[in-house]
């Protein structure tokens, strides 16, 4: 069956969302040759270089946004760090660090529904001078409208990032003061000012197989150019803080539907994968994915660059 829709995809078809599932029901050693599959579909239609990216957490804290996994919503206890937008300093020194350790992309991340208009018009100075560095600069910025993110891309900015999170049927249990469809004029607005868009979500929730089929078929149809796959990382006083998390073969086989459903698009693993994938961790290439977001992430620890270099480099891939 693998084999079969494998050859569909490399003969340019899309895969149904019952071909999904029966990737998704492959168990036992068979696991192993649907990795193999998507490690084949990812060297055709992306070759064997991982794109890896950086991020700073530039503003911290006190958001208004509900969001059940996020330490930072107005409805966590967990105590994160909360300030204000930090200085263009503080950026530009943690630029150079990521581009020190190998880092392709940059990018500027801040809490709350969206930057207001003078945090805006600091962060495309900020991005002006991250891309004189020679990193791509990247923003995750909220709810920004066509005029904002046109400022941003004049300033440099080269893709902006806006995760749906999950399937539009799940959405409403993870999120209610914002929603689905106001991420997709987000998006819109993005794609409409020719920036390139990195948009994914999270896994672990309490989402169904079918919720994960669905978000990757919306994802089909929007078209980003990076898909970002972030695991659950429950954290204590979030409203999903109590939740187990996946096991590390339920998150790769994760990664290859996804590989197998959008298999020219850049599947990049970022938060939770040490976590949730432990021992397993160095499979995320075997398993279809050609990205990483290294260093630490907003509000939890990620891998050092040199260690991300080192297994990359271990497996005959480049950067």
């Amino acid at each position: 069956m693998i084999d079969r829709i494998e050859e569909k995809v490399f003969s340019g078809g899309r895969i149904t969302s019952e071909e999904a599932l029966a990737i998704v029901r492959v168990s036992g050693p068979d696991v192993f040759a649907l990795f193999s599959s998507a490690a084949r579909i990812r060297n055709s239609f992306r070759g064997n270089v991982v794109d890896i990216c950086a991020i700073i957490n530039a503003k911290s804290g006190a958001c208004p946004e509900d969001c059940a996994y996020c330490a930072q919503s107005s409805r966590s206890l967990s105590g994160p760090p909360v300030f204000p937008l930090v200085d263009k300093e503080v950026v530009i020194g943690n630029a150079a660090e990521a581009k020190e350790g190998g880092a392709r992309r940059f990018c500027i991340v801040t809490s709350g529904r969206k930057a207001a208009k003078g945090e805006i018009e600091r962060i495309a100075v900020m991005i002006a001078e991250v891309r004189a560095m020679g990193l791509l600069p990247c923003a995750t910025l909220g709810l920004l409208g066509k005029e904002e993110l046109l400022l941003l891309k004049e300033a440099g900015l080269e893709r902006f990032h806006n995760n749906i999170e999950t399937s539009e049927r799940f959405f409403p249990e993870i999120c209610t003061t914002h929603t689905f469809q106001e991420k997709l004029r987000t998006i819109d607005a993005v794609k409409s000012t020719g920036l390139s868009l990195c948009s994914g979500g999270i896994f672990g929730l309490g989402e169904t197989w079918r919720d994960r089929i669905d978000m990757a078929s919306t994802l089909r149809e929007i078209g980003p150019d990076s898909v970002p796959i972030n695991f659950l990382v429950p954290v204590k006083g979030t409203r999903l803080g109590g939740h187990a998390p996946l096991g590390p073969f339920e998150a790769l086989k994760i990664i290859s539907l996804f590989r197998f459903m959008l298999p020219d698009k850049e599947i990049r693993v970022c938060g939770g994968r040490v976590q949730t994938l432990g021992e397993f961790h160095p499979l995320i290439f075997a398993a279809g994915a050609d990205g990483l977001l290294s260093g630490n992430y907003l509000t939890t620890t990620g891998r050092s660059f040199g260690d991300d270099l080192i297994l990359i480099r271990q497996q005959g891939l480049g950067t």
